[in-house]
């Protein structure tokens, strides 16, 4: 994902090798280390060991890796075993890893004092300083990096299971002057274009906001912080539908398939979920796969579901 979005990243590798194609390259490169990505979820699942080869090798390498709190690829699981942040930690330094440092959102909700005792712990905006002096250590160094993935915030926020910051950020349109350094800074895809008589400003979608209130961190003074604010509750009048004329449904030739394509929160997977559900309850047989891995707002997503007579 990262290659797609231009980051200057290269050399992908296959889930759980991670870091295993620089061990290799390594001893023949000018280049004398590298950082590797690796994802909570593949650490749980296999990374641990393309880790502790990279230990035995003493590769100069350099892990982050993301602890967002969820199997985010495949819809959002919870770990298997229930993974934790500082069970990581513990565990790459029980392999030999030279220099563990936590870096942490200061807006989640973790003891700060137990980790601590765990490794060394910073705020994310000294993550680029830690960057660089973990890339002039010699050996296997980590970071971990300890935010909940935001499409799990706002699930678990709705199911009152994850604490709500009581503020909500706008942006007033009559200041903004539409200069886009609110997206540099957050890189968020909840700041969205609006256009006005005086040109392309911008707005922020609260919908989609995850409370990171990273895109005030430039120098903007169009933002608005309103506390103890709360969207409006749709209306809760029934939608009235016109005449829907009956259809022939199509004879199913052994099975009949169907793709549906989109971006991520704009439904595609429940149209999955409703396909296949109605062929359940009209006694047909149904398969649906989503492919929601991407699904961050504003993410490919689709699904492809096959409807046979049984």
């Amino acid at each position: 994902m990262a290659i797609w979005m231009d980051r200057a990243t290269d050399g992908p590798t296959h889930m759980g090798g991670e870091g295993i194609n620089w061990v290799g390259q390594s001893p023949f490169s000018n280049r004398n280390h590298v950082f590797q990505n690796l994802g909570d979820g593949t650490y749980n699942h296999s990374g641990i060991l393309a880790i502790r080869a990279a230990v035995a090798s003493n590769t100069n390498i350099t892990y982050k890796i993301l602890f967002n709190d969820a199997v985010a690829m495949t819809g959002g699981q919870s770990h298997e075993g229930d993974l934790s942040a500082d069970e990581i930690i513990t565990e790459l330094n029980a392999a030999g890893v030279k220099r563990v440092v936590g870096v942490f959102d200061e807006k989640e909700e973790f003891d700060l004092n137990h980790y601590r005792k765990l490794c060394e712990m910073v705020p994310r905006s000294e993550l680029m300083r830690i960057q660089e002096e973990l890339a002039s250590t010699s050996g296997v160094t980590a970071i971990v990096y300890i935010q909940t993935c935001a499409a799990e915030k706002r699930r678990r926020r709705k199911r009152g299971l994850f604490p709500d910051p009581n503020r909500r950020i706008f942006i007033n349109s009559e200041v903004c002057e539409g200069c886009g350094d609110c997206g540099v800074q957050s890189n968020c895809v909840s700041i969205l274009p609006e256009e006005t008589e005086l040109g392309r400003k911008r707005k922020i979608d609260q919908s989609s906001c995850n409370k990171d209130f990273s895109c005030v961190s430039g120098f903007c003074p169009s933002f608005v912080s309103v506390i103890g604010a709360e969207i409006k509750k749709k209306t809760t009048e029934q939608l009235k539908l016109p005449n829907v004329p009956d259809i022939t449904p199509p004879s199913i030739n052994k099975t009949h398939n169907i793709v549906v394509t989109g971006i991520g929160g704009t439904g595609v997977v429940t149209i999955g979920a409703l396909l296949g559900m109605a062929s359940h309850i009209e006694g047909k047989g149904a398969g649906v796969m989503e492919m929601a891995g991407l699904a961050q707002k504003g993410g490919a997503v689709h699904i492809h579901c096959r409807i046979a007579n049984s």
